[in-house]
């Protein structure tokens, strides 16, 4: 299914149209066009879920991308364009840089957690 250019506007009115102006706003474009009729993990899934807060749904998202035929020039984009936060390629951003996984809010504890 072929998004027509008019879907590509940066109309926010529904979620389809946010994938396609997410889409065309990161490059990838080409890309997705190109494996159109894959069910990518950021076309079917709520684009939210790649740039959420707590790490359980980013530890999610990454999930999600280890089986996308786009994961490895989404990754590659996502570093070209210094990316400053958010799951692309299947890593964690944060500052433009990957991290390896993303940490909870607050404060870290002073001691480990007694068994």
């Amino acid at each position: 299914m072929q998004l027509a250019s008019s879907e590509r506007d940066l109309d926010l009115g529904s979620d389809r149209t946010s994938v396609a102006a997410l889409t065309a706003l990161t490059g990838l474009s080409a890309l997705t066009e190109r494996v159109i009729d894959e069910q990518l993990p950021c076309r079917v899934n709520d684009p939210e879920l790649f740039f959420a807060e707590s790490p359980e749904d980013v530890e999610f998202a990454k999930a999600l991308c280890a089986s996308c035929p786009a994961r490895l020039e989404c990754l590659n984009g996502a570093l070209e364009r210094r990316e400053p936060w958010g799951v692309w390629g299947g890593e964690w951003f944060t500052q433009g840089v990957v991290v390896p996984r993303k940490r909870p809010r607050g404060r870290p504890r002073k001691t480990g957690i007694a068994a």
